[in-house]
C-alpha cells in the first residue's frame, strides 16, 4: 500500500506502508461495534431516579379495596401515580461498558484506516513541528497542505504543536498509542508523521 507524503519536492511522492494494516478490507459491521463499544466505555454513571422506595410519601391505602367504582390502589408511590417511584431507576452504579477483544480492535483500526487511505483521506508528512506554539503558525501550515478537518498523528509529543492546537476545534493532535476509533472516523483527514506510522504499524501489524 502506497500513500501519499505531503511536503516533499516531488508532488507525486510515496510512501510504503504495510499491507497488513492499510490493506485490510472494510468492515462497516466490525467499525461500529468498535466505535459504539469505544463511546460506551467512556460514559459515567452519573445520574440517579428515585424508586418506590426513595419518595416521599404516605403508606396509608388512597382508598379503600372494594365499593369505590375505581380500581384498586395500595400507595402513592406507585410508579402509575405522578410523584410516584421509576419502575425502573438509573443509578449511580450502572455499567455502560462494553468488551471488545484486542484482536478486533486492531482489526477495526486496521480497516478505518485501510477505508481513509483508499478514499485518499490519509497523509503523510516526513516531521511536523513549530518554533512557537501559537494557533496562526499552526493554520498556515495545515492551509499549505490543504487540510482543514484533521487528525495530527505525530511520533514524539511537541508541546508547541499540541499548545498551537488546543485552541483549535477542527484539529486534535495525538500519539500513536492514543488513536482512537471515534477520532479516526471524526475527522475528514488524517496526518500522520513517518515516525508515527512506524509506530502505528509495529502496534497493529
Amino acid at each position: 500500500m502506497e500513500l501519499k507524503l505531503l511536503g516533499a519536492n516531488d508532488q507525486a511522492a510515496k510512501v510504503e506502508a504495510s499491507d497488513k494494516v492499510f490493506g485490510r478490507e472494510y468492515n462497516e459491521a466490525l467499525i461500529h461495534q468498535i466505535v459504539v463499544a469505544f463511546q460506551a466505555n467512556a460514559r459515567t454513571a452519573d445520574r440517579q431516579q428515585k424508586n418506590r422506595e426513595s419518595v416521599k410519601h404516605s403508606t396509608k391505602k388512597p382508598w379503600r379495596q372494594k365499593g369505590t367504582g375505581r380500581a384498586r390502589s395500595g400507595m402513592s408511590s406507585s410508579p402509575l401515580w405522578r410523584g410516584g417511584g421509576r419502575a425502573f431507576p438509573n443509578t449511580p452504579d450502572e455499567n455502560f461498558s462494553q468488551k471488545v477483544n484486542k484482536k478486533m480492535y486492531r482489526v477495526g483500526l486496521c480497516s478505518i484506516l485501510s477505508q481513509l487511505a483508499r478514499e485518499g483521506r490519509l497523509s503523510v508528512v516526513e516531521d511536523l513541528t513549530i518554533d512557537a506554539p501559537k494557533t496562526k503558525i499552526l493554520v498556515q501550515k495545515l492551509k499549505g497542505y490543504g487540510l482543514d478537518s484533521v487528525l495530527v498523528i505525530t511520533d514524539n509529543f511537541d508541546e508547541n504543536l499540541y499548545l498551537a492546537s488546543r485552541n483549535l476545534g477542527n484539529v486534535l493532535v495525538l500519539e500513536p498509542h492514543q488513536a482512537d476509533p471515534v477520532s479516526l472516523v471524526y475527522f475528514k483527514d488524517v496526518l500522520i508523521t513517518k515516525g508515527a506510522l512506524a509506530k502505528v504499524e509495529e502496534m497493529l501489524a
